[in-house]
């Protein structure tokens, strides 16, 4: 009986450890822009527009104070927010709009959730997810997507490879400013305002109900008010294999 037990045991321990082996864990990239040559500092702020509706708080900042974002947008988000859209694009000068995917899916080639989230979970999912944000967007009239982040920031490995094939490049970030829109406005604020040259900044800006909206809105203010320069990560050249645009 033993003998049978430590047969079983070892079988068990063998399938565990070739199951561990072949699962590949997930990546979530950083991302840092050049640091700027002139020594005043310059940061890069990307937002993510999830789903659901806008913070206008964020938004109405953004253009009172000329700050430039780069604002990722899902084709959900495009479709319930037509006046929020309207605002950037009558405001080229300081939003880019880019590929957060068609429905909000993580570009996760394996069948799993991601923060509660479930996955694309196979190459094909992931390639229409990543193919009908830029669908949406084209529907917008802005050119066509450079960028893509998908839902939660998170891939696997050959999902990223698969969206480079595409021609998109990821776009990671530096510093979670709110994370995912559930820290309070304090901490977001304490978060964003420690931005450093060279940094590149995730925040949302689709939850209007949050706390974290006006952190947001107090970290970038504290920013400019230290002197930094808010860049679009299209106004920065390409990504290297270090994730650190030059």
């Amino acid at each position: 009986m033993r003998l049978l037990q430590k047969h079983l045991c070892a079988i068990a321990m063998s399938l565990w450890a070739v199951s561990a082996g072949h699962a590949a864990p997930l990546v979530q990239p950083t991302l840092h822009i050049k640091p700027d040559a002139s020594g005043s500092g310059r940061v890069a702020l990307t937002l993510d527009a999830c789903g659901g509706k806008t913070d206008t708080r964020i938004l109405s900042a953004l253009v009172e104070n000329g700050i430039p974002a780069t604002i990722f947008v899902t084709g959900i988000w495009l479709k319930r927010n037509a006046d929020a859209v309207a605002i950037m694009l009558a405001h080229p000068d300081l939003f880019e709009l880019e590929n957060h995917g068609g429905r909000h899916v993580p570009a996760v080639d394996t069948p799993q959730k991601i923060y509660g989230i479930r996955s694309a979970g196979s190459a094909d999912a992931v390639l229409a997810e990543v193919e009908s944000g830029a669908a949406a967007l084209a529907g917008t009239g802005e050119p066509a997507p450079k960028w893509f982040r998908g839902a939660t920031a998170e891939y696997s490995p050959s999902a990223i490879a698969m969206i480079r094939k595409l021609g998109f490049k990821v776009a990671g970030f530096s510093i979670n400013g709110d994370g995912g829109s559930l820290l309070g406005a304090r901490e977001t604020a304490r978060r964003i305002a420690a931005a450093k040259d060279g940094d590149v900044i995730i925040a949302h800006i689709n939850q209007p109900t949050h706390a974290a909206g006006e952190g947001v809105v107090q970290g970038l203010l504290a920013l400019k008010q230290k002197g930094l320069t808010f860049v679009r990560l299209d106004d920065v050249d390409d990504v290297g294999d270090d994730g650190t645009t030059d």
